[in-house]
């Protein structure tokens, strides 16, 4: 057995004796999927500000922290019967192998063409798993979370959209004075709204939610008239935004 599985091993043995419901930690039974989230998301941003400071010892225990989290919720699904830790790891072994067929199926290498058929392939997997388990919206913007940030939210959403063709041409003209100031004009408007007594996380979550409506009711618009998403033109989906505009306020 290699040092790593052992280490891994006795960690996924050490969150079973805590969760033991006679000799366990009484605040680690009490513990749910729920209440447990937050200490998750607080974790991945540790790591991230641990990169950030560059602090390779930080980096490791944050790690750690957050490795402890998958492990935590593996062994809850597990005492339900749902999966366990194995389960996991195995999952996301056989996800990477499925979305490297240049490394492991001797598939081309054309760097212009990994970053479209990995954002493919995610695409097949999420209608894969919404079929499996029987939701109506399979649309574009199906599986967003919910939870993340509304900036990060905001920006995975125009990523989605885009995917189908549903975005800006360019961004010429002034791109390259707004990429300077992208910084100081968000910070500016989160400031005008601080004035306006509107909070900016709220607004933004807002807009958000406006724009998922908008962009569902263009899909079931094209869908009924038998329309393509991604063979779409510029025109078409301008056309198709005004009237999501009317009605889906």
């Amino acid at each position: 057995m290699s040092e790593a599985q052992g280490a891994l091993d006795a960690l996924v043995a050490l969150m079973a004796r805590l969760r033991d419901p006679q000799q366990g930690c009484p605040w680690d039974r009490e513990q749910t999927f729920g209440s447990i989230a937050p200490f998750t998301i607080e974790e991945a941003y540790e790591v991230a500000d641990a990169i950030e400071r560059g602090d390779p010892g930080q980096l490791r225990d944050e790690l750690g922290d957050l490795l402890f989290q998958v492990v935590f919720h593996a062994r809850m699904a597990e005492e339900r019967g749902w999966f366990d830790f194995a389960a996991v790891a195995a999952g996301i072994h056989e996800k990477l192998v499925r979305r490297h067929p240049h490394v492991f199926a001797g598939a081309a290498t054309d760097p212009a063409q990994l970053g479209r058929e990995w954002e493919a392939e995610k695409a097949r997997e999420r209608m894969r798993a919404a079929a499996q388990a029987g939701a109506a919206d399979r649309g574009a913007l199906h599986g967003v979370p919910l939870a993340l940030p509304a900036l990060m939210r905001a920006a995975k959403l125009g990523r989605r959209a885009a995917r189908v063709g549903f975005d800006w041409p360019d961004a010429a003209g002034s791109r390259a004075k707004v990429s300077e100031e992208l910084g100081d004009l968000l910070f500016a408007v989160v400031n005008l709204s601080r004035h306006l007594n509107i909070d900016a996380e709220t607004a933004l979550r807002g807009a958000n939610s406006k724009f998922e409506r908008r962009f569902r009711c263009m899909e079931g618009l094209a869908a009924a008239r038998g329309l393509t998403l991604e063979r779409l033109s510029l025109e078409e989906w301008d056309g198709l935004w005004r009237e999501a505009k009317l009605n889906a306020r």
